[in-house]
């Protein structure tokens, strides 16, 4: 895989160069809520803009289903580009049509520009590989060169992402190379103890990553959602929480392979809960109780780790090497359930380990909550991404940048 630094040494001055990122931020109407993505592709643009090329950035933005939608414009995220390189950032009101390719043309060198949500045209994420060829073909028109460099789209068979690189020129952007170099650290050569913590919504999302790690982790902690089908798995009571009745015979068939590893699986000793999911527009409280997480009442749904879990999730990170972290524990976004998440956080932090954090939610938990992102040792800007590649998949973006 090429990367960056070769690419500028080769020279890149007057050349328009396309850099497919990952801008893909959680927006307030106009207002960017968390810019962690568009940040973490600065140092690309920025270095490509000081060597003189002719920088045109790409990126999706939302499900806006083939076709353009107000709501899902890149327009607010190129105004934060400009900001945070302090330059201007010229933005094309379309992906591939009048404005994309006149202002690419009329790019000068060293200049920045940013075309519209490349999902706007249903070629992009096509599953018919002519359609996204075709798509692919007329994003190569605007370019002369290609850098891939949006980590949280590698593992789509999008257009942008894994035909267009076979069209031109290519290299690993910075973010790229530093993904996959921390991803490297989590599956080859691991420094032990190796303890992975899971959380989110769904079990059946994390299945696939739990398989492959139960063959590298020492220690797994589940939280989230998805720890009811654990414990509905160990037969207890769950009430009304988030329980995926069809994932429990795999869910014993991991505690059982654990087991025989000797791979410390570790679930919650209790658990907040309450009658009725949380008000998150009005963050009005909630006033939940804790219970032990074998003793959940029928009526009731869980919706955080309790505070003795906790404690001992703190105790089984705390002589962690090598921690990777992705989910939150509960709904962190209201503060009545926030105190799981914060305690993995914490744990984190105080460790000496090599710690990631593997994007999504576990991400933007970590800025919401008020924690100093340098305190980690990296923060991934993909979540699925990372999850995949854990799971030992072949990622089409990193896969389209192989020479």
């Amino acid at each position: 895989m090429k990367t960056i630094d070769e690419l500028l040494t080769e020279g890149v001055a007057g050349k328009r160069v396309f850099v497919r990122a990952d801008l893909n931020v959680p927006l307030d109407g106009a207002t960017i809520t968390d810019d962690g993505r568009i940040r973490a592709v600065v140092p690309t643009i920025a270095k490509l803009a000081e060597a003189g090329a002719r920088v045109i950035v790409a990126s999706h933005l939302g499900r806006p289903k083939g076709a353009a939608d107000p709501a899902f414009s890149l327009a607010p995220v190129a105004r934060r580009l400009g900001e945070l390189l302090a330059a201007e950032v010229v933005f094309a009101a379309d992906t591939v049509g009048e404005s994309a390719t006149a202002v690419t043309a009329g790019l000068a060198d060293g200049q920045v520009a940013v075309i519209e949500n490349l999902r706007f045209n249903a070629g992009e994420t096509s599953k018919d590989d002519a359609e996204r060829a075709a798509f692919a073909d007329l994003l190569a028109l605007l370019a002369d060169v290609y850098v891939g460099d949006g980590f949280g789209a590698v593992h789509r068979k999008h257009a942008s992402v894994y035909d267009l690189p076979a069209r031109l020129p290519h290299a690993a952007g910075y973010l790229i190379a530093t993904e996959v170099g921390v991803l490297k650290k989590l599956t080859e050569d691991v420094q032990r103890p190796y303890v992975v913590a899971l959380g989110g919504s769904k079990v059946s999302d994390k299945l696939g990553v739990i398989d492959h790690l139960l063959e590298k982790a020492d220690r797994i902690l589940i939280g989230g959602g998805m720890a009811y089908t654990f414990l509905k798995a160990q037969g207890h009571e769950v009430g009304t929480s988030l329980l995926q009745e069809d994932q429990i015979p795999a869910v014993r068939e991991y505690l059982a392979r654990a087991k025989d590893k000797g791979v410390e699986f570790v679930l919650p000793v209790d658990v907040l809960v309450a009658g009725a999911f949380p008000d998150l527009r009005t963050k009005a409280p909630a006033h939940p109780a804790t219970v032990a997480a074998d003793a959940i009442p029928a009526d009731q749904l869980g919706l955080d780790i309790g505070p003795e879990t906790c404690r001992l999730y703190a105790s089984k990170l705390a002589d962690a090497a090598t921690v990777f972290w992705n989910g939150p524990m509960g709904v962190f976004e209201h503060p009545d359930y926030a105190e799981g998440t914060k305690a993995v956080a914490q744990a984190l932090v105080d460790s000496p380990a090599f710690s990631v954090v593997g994007g999504g939610d576990s991400a933007a938990a970590v800025r919401i909550l008020g924690f100093d992102e340098k305190a980690f040792s990296h923060i991934s800007t993909g979540g699925g991404a990372s999850l995949e590649y854990l799971e030992g998949k072949t990622l089409p973006g990193l896969a389209a940048l192989e020479d």
